[in-house]
């Protein structure tokens, strides 16, 4: 790897970005141990900082201070999980042999939501509202790199029912959880993503992702 534009970082520094990009997990084990002083701030921070549509920020944070709302919703994401199971059919046991929250044993609970009176924002949702979810997931992205970039581990739970979650949190009706985001201290990294290994699924090749001028037209090497 070897950046000749002048912009580029030094070579040690993009490899770290590299780094982080590759080696980032979506974590559900969780070890004791609160996060260093102004860790959070940090991360919470490297998620402001990330790209939204027509900067509309529409990003919201609620650290859940309280030990029995933690616990609320721990419980409501259980409810889900049972539910999640009993919709996959075929897959439900090998799904509920998954470990898919670590909400009570990690440092940090946040819930992450969209802002209400969205439709106010026009530029670059006038044809694709969905691009506040788009920007939220991408402030996300940032978070955890951030996270694993310090050694520190995150992960995005979506089981919960946005109605539930909102009134659970007193969120404003329009406003829209996206995700129970738990970060914490870890004995170890996965080496590859937690389902790729325990066999749920696989990461696919960048030829069935990337194509060239129109849909399933195999990308030529660069």
């Amino acid at each position: 790897m070897n950046a000749t534009s002048p912009h580029a970082f030094p070579q040690a520094e993009i490899e770290g970005v590299y780094r982080a990009i590759r080696e980032r997990r979506d974590v559900r084990h969780f070890k004791p141990g609160p996060l260093e002083p102004g860790q959070l701030e940090r991360f919470i921070g490297a998620a402001h900082n990330g790209p939204s549509v027509g900067l509309m920020q529409p990003w919201r944070f609620i650290r859940i201070a309280d030990p029995s709302l933690r616990a609320r919703i721990h419980q409501h994401v259980n409810e889900e999980r049972i539910k999640t199971a009993e919709a996959l059919g075929k897959r439900a046991e090998e799904f509920m042999q998954l470990k898919v929250e670590g909400i009570l044993a990690c440092a940090e609970v946040l819930v992450v939501g969209l802002i209400d009176k969205r439709d106010q924002y026009v530029f670059g949702r006038r044809t694709m509202p969905e691009m506040d979810l788009a920007s939220a997931a991408c402030a996300l992205q940032n978070f955890w790199l951030a996270a694993r970039a310090e050694g520190i581990g995150a992960g995005w739970v979506s089981m919960f029912d946005p109605q539930h979650l909102r009134d659970i949190c007193g969120m404003p009706a329009g406003s829209q959880p996206i995700a129970v985001l738990c970060v914490g201290q870890v004995d170890e990294f996965y080496t590859a993503p937690m389902l790729e290994l325990e066999k749920w699924d696989q990461r696919r090749t960048l030829s069935d992702v990337m194509f060239e001028d129109r849909w399933d037209n195999p990308a030529r090497a660069a």
